[in-house]
């Protein structure tokens, strides 16, 4: 039996900075635009032990051809329980609902975590595409 909630909204920032605490991001997170970026998401899932969060997802893009899984995290207490599983599997309902024929759908997997993002048809089509990224980085 789940002992836990899951909702169809958005963290606070505060929860936000929780999570990416406990799984080490907060020095990859520009917290002053979170707000932001938690606000303009297509779609988010939440998941909580009581009112404590422990785990989230995200869809962000266009609505229209682009989607990105983003920020699927759930706290080091809580992983290996399924908590993941059910926040992508709402996820992809979500899309299914919402995304139309030929949407592109991506994301960036942590090393190691690769296998878990293939049971959902996702693949790594490299050498022949590769993906790539940047991050801007504005030195005070």
């Amino acid at each position: 039996m789940r002992k836990y909630e899951l909702k169809n909204s958005a963290p606070t920032v505060k929860e936000y900075k929780y999570l990416c605490g406990a799984v080490g991001w907060t020095n990859y997170m520009n917290f002053e635009v979170v707000k932001a970026s938690l606000t303009n998401s297509l779609h988010c899932i939440t998941a909580y032990d009581h009112e404590q969060i422990i785990g989230m997802g995200r869809i962000v893009g266009d609505g229209a051809i682009y989607f990105y899984i983003q920020d699927i995290v759930v706290h080091p207490d809580y992983q290996n329980k399924g908590i993941a599983k059910d926040i992508m599997n709402l996820l992809f309902s979500y899309l299914k609902q919402n995304a139309p024929d030929k949407a592109f759908i991506g994301l960036f997997a942590s090393q190691g975590k690769e296998g878990f993002y293939e049971k959902y048809d996702f693949k790594n089509y490299s050498p022949s595409m590769t993906g790539m990224f940047t991050v801007i980085s504005k030195e005070k």
